[in-house]
């Protein structure tokens, strides 16, 4: 059965475009369209499309509004376009925090230099967040209000980003009856953990939120998170972290040295590695690997450097980066958890630590930030 998506922009150049690429891919139907937020959820409520793409600047009612309504009356995977900027990456995770699911760059001149690859890129994510757990119960808990603002830190890449958000309505009997069942594991053993690794992708700057700001500023270990982020956006999401967390968040650079209540995240389009003396180096990004930055080389290097001592975390996300990296840190004595199915947006990372027998426990979303506290003395 075809893909059905509502394309909301109020650029007519821009829906007739989407439209186009969308419809060349026969498992995808362009069931609709509209021109600004209160034509798009009126086209949600009445066409029920299993996609929406929004863009954020419309007349009558912007983007982000419009995501908020659709999410309490008819919640619905939500694909936003945003501009590669700063400004961009605060609207774009504002944008996911009130529930898009995942964004991508909106760039007219890849549009028309590069269709083939705008094509494979577009209808790849509607694919993928067509099956997210976005119309589940999962996300009923409301990760932490943002201060407000005209616009708020986003975050954008033209591979991985998004995330679940509060939600008003609480979803209807049959979306709470299909979220899968987990295993709950026990609570964590307690031990002096000398590195926190937290990796993510898809879902994960909302998840990502919703672990750290359950951490006190006196948090015992460092932190490492990796994020597949682009460049133009971590730095816009480190500054959003930080004013929500207890602990101190900052885009990662090169010499900075980890210390306990401190959270370093991983610049966009390119690696971070540590060594054994708490320090961290920013790598440039290789063109060889998918993801910049990426997870299997982060955690990497931390079970080279801290043998047991590292606590990894794996959480929602498209793929299987961190699968290998959480091989090395098995190998040294290390602890891996993976975020578990029903609260992932993307069960596609955590599930390939599962499938490997990686995981020394599998945690729900709100539970992975109060474990952590316990676990690290």
């Amino acid at each position: 059965m075809a893909v059905k998506v509502l394309v909301v922009d109020d650029s007519g150049f821009f829906r007739r475009r989407v439209s186009e690429i969308l419809s060349a891919d026969p498992t995808i139907q362009v069931v609709g369209t509209a021109t600004n937020g209160k034509e798009a959820i009126e086209q949600a409520l009445s066409l029920k499309p299993d996609v929406i793409t929004m863009d954020y600047e419309m007349p009558m009612m912007d983007g982000i509004t419009a995501v908020r309504h659709i999410m309490q009356r008819c919640p619905t995977p939500v694909l936003m376009f945003s501009s590669l900027t700063h400004e961009g990456a605060r609207v774009t995770l504002d944008a996911l925090d009130a529930g898009a699911v995942d964004y991508l760059p909106k760039n007219f001149e890849d549009i028309s230099r590069n269709p083939q690859k705008v094509q494979q890129m577009l209808c790849e994510k509607v694919h993928t967040i067509s099956r997210s757990n976005r119309r589940f119960s999962a996300y009923s808990s409301p990760a932490p209000a943002a201060a407000p603002a005209a616009s708020t830190p986003a975050a954008a890449s033209s591979l991985h980003s998004s995330a679940p958000a509060p939600r008003a309505a609480a979803p209807a009997p049959a979306a709470r009856a299909a979220a899968p069942a987990q295993a709950h594991s026990p609570a964590p053993k307690r031990k002096p953990y000398k590195l926190v690794a937290i990796g993510t992708s898809t879902g994960g700057p909302v998840a990502l939120q919703r672990v750290l700001t359950q951490l006190p500023a006196s948090f015992p270990a460092p932190i490492v998170l990796i994020q597949h982020m682009p460049a133009a956006f971590t730095k816009a999401f480190a500054e959003r972290l930080d004013k929500l967390c207890k602990i101190s968040v900052k885009e990662a650079e090169d010499g900075d040295v980890l210390r306990p209540g401190l959270a370093l995240l991983a610049p966009g389009g390119k690696q971070m590695m540590v060594d054994g003396r708490g320090t961290v180096k920013i790598l440039p990004g290789d063109e060889r690997l998918n993801y910049k930055p990426c997870v299997d080389i982060t955690f990497g290097s931390a079970a080279k450097s801290y043998g047991d001592k590292v606590l990894s975390v794996v959480l929602t996300g498209m793929g299987a980066d961190g699968r290998e990296g959480a091989r090395l840190l098995k190998q040294g004595g290390s602890t891996v958890w993976a975020q578990d199915e029903a609260s992932c947006v993307i069960y596609g990372m955590p599930m390939a630590i599962v499938k490997a027998n990686l995981a020394d426990a599998i945690y729900s979303l709100d539970e992975i930030g109060k474990h952590l506290v316990e676990a690290c003395v």
